[in-house]
């Protein structure tokens, strides 16, 4: 039976780590940051009326430049049944005094012989319509139309949309309008938009 010897220890004593010695703690910490999310003091809110005051008020689509119109109420003057003559020169009556305010020939054109115009208003039918055509007073028109054309330059013009046509023609009838272009010193978008301003005989459009 092994004996062992009380109190002693057989095994060899090794040396225990000294205590380290304990400091009061001086470093100063800042206070911890927290992701919490910042409130800010409500500002004062106007009352919705104050709002609507402030606000303009916009009704439609914005507008090109404002070119002028034809004298409002003149041609209501006469009315479509009134007769030939005393149409005839109430349309002139109503060309000159717009021609007077020197507008684009654009809008001179529109308001004065586009489809709208004081012309397709007062002479609805196609026989009253192509009898004007032919008349001195439809001569006049045009020449307005030829001298508010030399005045307005290309930037000057109505805003109006522009449309393109494709034209197929003969090379032989493209190279006269470029010669003819060329002749009077003018372009070729110039010289073809003057002659669809021209009036034609029907005779002279060929049927199909």
């Amino acid at each position: 039976m092994s004996q062992f010897n009380q109190g002693t220890n057989s095994y060899p004593q090794t040396s225990q780590p000294a205590p380290r010695p304990v400091f009061p703690n001086t470093t100063t910490y800042p206070p911890q940051q927290t992701s919490q999310p910042s409130y800010h003091s409500p500002q004062p809110q106007a009352p919705e009326s104050g709002f609507a005051a402030a606000r303009p008020t916009f009704t439609g689509t914005p507008q090109a430049p404002v070119q002028p119109t034809a004298p409002a109420g003149m041609p209501m003057n006469v009315a479509p049944t009134a007769g030939y003559e005393e149409k005839k020169a109430e349309v002139v009556l109503v060309a000159r005094e717009f021609f007077r305010n020197v507008p684009d020939w654009v809008t001179f054109f529109r308001e004065i012989v586009g489809v709208e115009g004081v012309v397709h208003r007062l002479f609805p039918q196609p026989e009253e319509f192509t009898k004007f055509e032919q008349s001195e007073e439809y001569s006049e028109i045009q020449l307005m139309i030829v001298k508010l054309r030399e005045r307005t330059n290309v930037q000057n013009e109505a805003k109006e949309p522009t449309r393109v046509i494709t034209v197929r023609l003969p090379k032989s009838l493209h190279e006269s309008l470029r010669v003819e272009a060329h002749s009077r010193r003018t372009s070729m978008n110039k010289l073809c938009i003057s002659k669809l301003l021209q009036v034609i005989d029907d005779s002279m459009i060929p049927s199909d």
